[in-house]
């Protein structure tokens, strides 16, 4: 198990110089990974029909893939992942550059994670279409997957068209690990099941909020369920291309079709309270920090913690 720390965007100020310090301390107290959650706008509720969502023009955010270029050149081991980039709402192409150029600065510590994001306001003022970014979101992940993977690609989909281009440099890993967010409906307590496929089918892993308890069992066994379903139907789309050119069946799987290892939920919750007792004892470490670390909000913004149930890998959805 690898834990990490989530980046308190709205609590961390401007300070560069705190900002990086937070990045060591979260390094050198043995954390594993860093990860960020994105919005670029946020909508002021005076705006004809008001708002209410989780935040406004008030909340700050840090741009995160300047944000990871800047702490590339701060730490040496720590692994940085967005959790989520709202990537319908951004361009597909220059995401995949971003995206790029931080696993190149950090010598190949980055992890993108993607979701469709519900901000609509967001969507309008990036001149995006809101409606369609579940369907759009797939095509993306298969442009930046081939723009990271070949030096010229010749691409033509229905929202996207490249014409014999390329990125230069590619990153360091061909390509970068794209977990997805989503998928799971907090008040309900159940699986998205469209969301939920759709992770299942083209993600790398799964960026959750199902908690790991034994309500959540079925939860978990209906999302493996799904896992397996779309392996099985990616396996015969391989097999029968295999066929067609005359290869016979296929010698080994897809990235994409990689075994998902089962989380047994009485185990991560018993991990999930050693892990606690441990944070206990960083923060007694990070009292010893400078006074700007020491306060409340910073130190629970580091408690506040992701459980990998093991390190990425491609095709694995946990």
């Amino acid at each position: 198990m690898q834990v990490g720390a989530v980046f308190p965007q709205l609590e961390i100020g401007t300070d560069p110089d705190a900002i990086a310090e937070y990045a060591r301390t979260v390094e050198a107290l043995g954390y594993d990974h860093l990860v960020i959650f994105d919005h670029v706008l946020g909508a002021d509720a005076s705006r004809p029909g008001g708002w209410t969502g989780a935040y406004d023009h008030r909340s700050m955010f840090h741009e995160p893939f300047v944000l990871y270029g800047y702490m590339a050149a701060v730490t040496t081991r720590l692994r940085l992942a967005t959790a989520v980039i709202v990537l319908p709402q951004r361009q597909t192409a220059l995401v995949a550059k971003q995206a790029a150029e931080v696993d190149v600065l950090t010598g190949g510590r980055f992890r993108l994670g993607v979701g469709i994001g519900w901000n609509a306001v967001e969507y309008e003022a990036l001149n995006e279409s809101f409606t369609n970014r579940g369907r759009r979101i797939e095509e993306q992940i298969a442009v930046m997957r081939a723009l990271w993977t070949q030096e010229v690609v010749d691409f033509k989909g229905r929202w996207h068209r490249i014409d014999r281009a390329g990125l230069d440099p590619l990153p360091v890993q061909r390509p970068i690990p794209i977990w997805m967010g989503g998928g799971w409906d907090r008040q309900k307590r159940a699986l998205v099941e469209p969301s939920a496929r759709r992770i299942a089918r083209i993600a790398d892993g799964w960026f959750t909020h199902v908690p790991a308890n034994e309500d959540s069992r079925a939860v978990m066994q209906a999302f493996r369920r799904l896992v397996e379903e779309e392996l099985q139907i990616q396996g015969a789309g391989v097999r029968q291309r295999d066929h067609e050119a005359g290869q016979g069946p296929a010698s080994a799987a897809h990235h994409d079709m990689a075994e998902v290892r089962p989380i047994d939920l009485p185990l991560l919750a018993r991990e999930r309270l050693q892990t606690q007792e441990r944070l206990a004892d960083l923060r007694t470490q990070a009292g010893n920090c400078s006074p700007q670390l020491n306060d409340t909000t910073a130190i629970a913004a580091i408690g506040n913690h992701l459980m990998d149930a093991s390190r990425p890998q491609p095709g694995m959805l946990i």
